[in-house]
């Protein structure tokens, strides 16, 4: 047996993969990042699973309660919101296990920065607009490299989504402004794919007071960039004039035509 770790999802249950779910039908031992990951999605786990809430835990309590379970040849299902990849704290667990010899695997989920853009139903990849999308947060108690400074990354004027700051609005707002300047557009999504779902609209210079007229100072995230106004190039992928391994384009199919019928 092994700890499984899980992407749940930005929070509707049903956007959980199948593999995560299947391994958490199966999971005798349930461990969820109880301050973010919603508690609809423990309803798929087994009568009998024991089930912990890890925002009350340090890290040491919860690899002894993996090794424990593991040692007795059982599966642990460990629930982090969204995917794993991304501010999840599961490189020091991983390091932890490696260190006791305990198997793992990680199993990736759907996301909250693409629920968030399925909310506001845009895009992040526009021809002609952006080709880059930036994911990063604020510098706070974490610290954030100099070089990755909401100024210094605001100047590539990227398509960007912006974690775990929704309680220091005013000031990204003011620092992003310094390349993608006041008025580009930006979007406030609260607790994307939950029911309490919430998108809020407007611009860098008066988003964070949208925001906290509406009282959001959590589980919000800020999408900045030209990819909100929707006026992109249109995608050569389905262009009549663009062929490519699995179409030709129109003149040049119509050419064949003619060539095969002798017409």
């Amino acid at each position: 047996m092994k700890v499984y770790f899980i992407g749940a999802g930005p929070g509707d249950p049903e956007l959980i993969t199948v593999k995560g779910q299947r391994l958490l039908k199966e999971a005798e031992v349930v461990i969820y990042a109880g301050s973010l990951v919603n508690p609809a999605l423990l309803g798929w786990a087994r009568p009998e699973a024991r089930i912990y809430d890890s925002s009350s835990l340090t890290l040491e309590e919860i690899i002894d309660l993996m090794e424990e379970a593991v040692r007795k040849g059982q599966k642990v299902a460990r629930l982090h919101t969204g995917d794993t990849s991304l501010y999840s704290a599961i490189q020091e667990q991983i390091e932890a296990l490696e260190a006791r010899g305990i198997p793992y695997e990680i199993v990736p989920g759907v996301s909250s920065f693409s629920a968030a853009a399925a909310a506001v139903r845009k895009e992040f990849t526009l021809p002609g607009q952006s080709q880059t999308l930036i994911l990063t947060r604020r510098a706070g108690r974490t610290p954030v490299p100099e070089a990755e400074s909401l100024a210094a990354l605001s100047v590539h004027r990227a398509s960007l989504c912006l974690f775990l700051s929704a309680h220091c609005l005013k000031e990204a707002t003011q620092e992003l402004a310094t390349g993608y300047g006041l008025e580009a557009p930006a979007a406030l999504v609260y607790k994307a794919s939950w029911p309490e779902e919430k998108i809020l609209y407007g611009s860098l210079a008066d988003i964070a007071d949208r925001a906290q007229k509406e009282g959001i100072e959590r589980t919000a995230l800020l999408l900045v960039g030209d990819f909100l106004r929707g006026r992109g190039q249109r995608s050569r992928l389905y262009h009549p004039a663009f062929s490519h391994g699995f179409r030709r384009k129109k003149d040049e199919a119509s050419h064949h035509h003619l060539d095969e019928t002798g017409s």
